[in-house]
C-alpha cells in the first residue's frame, strides 16, 4: 500500500483486506489484491476472523463475517432519521399528507409519513405496501430504472413509458385518481451520492382540495424535499 488514507495505517490495511474478501479470497488472492506482504495480509485476516469480521468458507477462503451485518443493522437508518423533519415541513408547507416510499421488488413500501392533523386526508400508514403499477410514487421509482426493469411491469401499469419519459424530463411526477379514486399526489426522487434514485418523496390528498393538476401547486416543494434527503 501507498500513503495511509486515514493516517492510521493498520486500519487502512484492515479495510483493504475486508474489501478484497467481498467475493471470497484465499491468502494468495489477498496478497495479489491488496499488494500487502504475505505475513501482514495473513495476520490481519486472522485478526479480522477472530472478531467475526471475516469467516472462512468450506474452501478455506475468507469472506465477510456476521459481525459486519450485526453492526450495520444496529446503526440508525440515516435516510429515515432525516426524513421525519423533512416530511413534517413538507406537510406544513403544502397542507397535505407527506410520505417516503422505497421500492421492494414489484411493490413500494411506505417507510415514513407525516399526516394532516384534521380534515380530509389521504392516510398511508408507515408499513403500508402499495403497487408499483399506479401512483406518482411508483412513477418516480420506475422512471430512472433501466428498460429491462420497467418493461415487464408496463403492461400492468396505469401509466405509460411516455409518462415515465416526461417524469425524467421534468424531475417530478403527478397522478390523479390513478392509485385510488378521489386521491391525487405529487412525487419527486431521492438520490444517493452516486445519483441513483433510491426513494420517492410524496404529498397526497383529496382531488377536491389538491386539484387535478397537483404538480402546478406542489411540485417545487416536493422536489426541494427530495433534494434535502438526497446524497445522505
Amino acid at each position: 500500500m501507498g500513503q495511509s488514507i486515514s493516517g492510521v495505517g493498520v486500519l487502512d490495511k484492515a479495510i483493504v483486506i475486508l474489501e478484497a474478501c467481498v467475493d471470497g479470497a484465499s491468502l494468495a488472492e489477498l496478497v495479489d489484491r491488496t499488494k500487502l506482504p504475505r505475513a501482514t495480509a495473513h495476520r490481519l485476516a486472522q485478526a479480522l476472523e477472530t472478531h467475526r469480521m471475516l469467516v472462512r468458507d468450506q474452501h478455506g477462503r475468507w469472506r465477510p463475517g456476521p459481525r459486519l451485518g450485526e453492526l450495520a443493522n444496529s446503526a440508525p437508518d440515516v435516510l429515515l432519521t432525516a426524513a421525519e423533519p423533512v416530511l413534517t415541513a413538507l406537510r406544513d408547507q403544502t397542507g397535505e399528507s407527506a410520505q417516503l416510499y422505497l421500492r421492494r421488488a414489484d411493490e413500494r413500501l411506505c417507510v415514513a409519513a407525516a399526516e394532516r392533523a384534521s380534515g380530509l386526508r389521504d392516510t398511508v400508514p408507515v408499513g403500508a405496501v402499495l403497487p408499483m403499477t399506479a401512483g406518482s410514487g411508483a412513477q418516480i421509482l420506475l422512471a430512472w430504472e433501466p428498460p429491462e426493469a420497467i418493461l415487464p411491469l408496463l403492461p400492468r401499469c396505469k401509466f405509460t413509458a411516455r409518462t415515465l419519459a416526461e417524469v425524467r424530463r421534468r424531475g417530478w411526477s403527478q397522478s390523479v385518481a390513478e392509485r385510488e379514486a378521489g386521491v391525487a399526489s405529487v412525487s419527486a426522487p431521492v438520490r444517493d451520492r452516486t445519483g441513483r434514485v433510491i426513494a420517492a418523496v410524496c404529498v397526497s390528498g383529496p382531488i377536491e382540495r389538491i386539484g387535478r393538476r397537483p404538480g402546478d401547486r406542489h411540485a417545487m416543494a416536493v422536489v426541494r424535499g427530495g433534494q434535502r434527503l438526497s446524497g445522505l
